[in-house]
């Protein structure tokens, strides 16, 4: 696998990956598991992940395998597009143990990738790193390998941006659950976090033409190409567009709203009939 791949890893496997670790025993330093996704181009997405029963001592390690391949042919009946990518242990660095485990794992799919999550919180943050085996050595004489990092990111499908959001709300208002909120409401809520980012940009911009910021190329390439992104339109033409889109949305509530209230009906006509 070429240094220039890319690991994209979605949230789901950081939480599985953390739940491992909070779920461990009492004597385990580290948990093991497997990564489970796809490879396209040079780009491993890794979208599953199941933790690996292990046993670390000093000059070896003990791993349930029959475990892990049971549970990756379970996985398979479900998600037939997940294939095993590499493995993921907890910590922010690559042990002694760990090229014992990856020879494992590089039998189970070509050039497996090496995913490290810092539990420990070093730093302050919880860090991600991906490696991958290279070979090293001379021709004729000893050869070895070595684990090398690789670019790795995080990135998601919309429906786990609204979790991840809903997640990120426990820490500002204090509460161990949130509920999800109505349709209308993530409307209203992403209008305003929306005027928030324009009202920093028109800042920004008012700064740079005043001469109390200095100019960034960068960043006025950036937002003339997010100006022209945008279609043109005049505000009445907008004002229309949105309305009608609002209709829709509101007939939608109203009819799932009818739905559940009809259902309910049935559900009281039909304990009347038996009573």
């Amino acid at each position: 696998m070429a240094l220039s791949t890319t690991v994209k890893v979605h949230p789901v496997v950081l939480f599985q990956i953390v739940d491992a670790y909070e779920r461990r025993n009492a004597d385990a330093h580290r948990v093991i598991g497997t990564l489970l996704g796809t490879v396209d181009k040079g780009i491993v997405e890794v979208t599953n992940c199941f933790c690996v029963p292990h046993k670390e001592y000093e000059d070896q390690v003990e791993a349930e395998l029959n475990y892990a391949m049971d549970l990756f042919d379970l996985n398979r009946k479900v998600n037939i597009q997940e294939a095993i990518v590499g493995w993921w242990a907890t910590g922010n660095e690559v042990t002694s143990h760990s090229s014992v485990i990856h020879e494992y794992y590089a039998r189970e799919c070509s050039n497996p990738i090496h995913l490290t999550l810092d539990t420990t919180l070093q730093g302050n943050h919880m860090g991600i790193r991906a490696y991958v085996n290279v070979p090293i050595g001379v021709p004729g004489g000893k050869s070895g390998c070595m684990f090398t990092p690789v670019n790795v990111e995080i990135t998601c499908y919309e429906p786990e941006i609204v979790g991840v959001q809903l997640c990120q709300k426990t820490m500002t208002l204090g509460k161990k659950t949130v509920e999800p909120m109505l349709d209308l409401a993530q409307v209203a809520e992403a209008s305003q976090k929306l005027t928030g980012l324009l009202d920093t940009v028109l800042a920004y911009v008012e700064d740079v033409l005043a001469g109390r910021t200095l100019p960034d190329n960068a960043v006025g390439r950036a937002l003339l190409d997010m100006v022209n992104s945008v279609p043109k339109m005049t505000p009445e033409e907008f004002e229309n567009m949105f309305n009608s889109n609002i209709k829709d949305l509101l007939m939608v509530i109203t009819l799932s709203q009818l739905v559940k209230t009809q259902l309910q009906l049935n559900e009281k006509l039909t304990l009347l009939t038996t009573l």
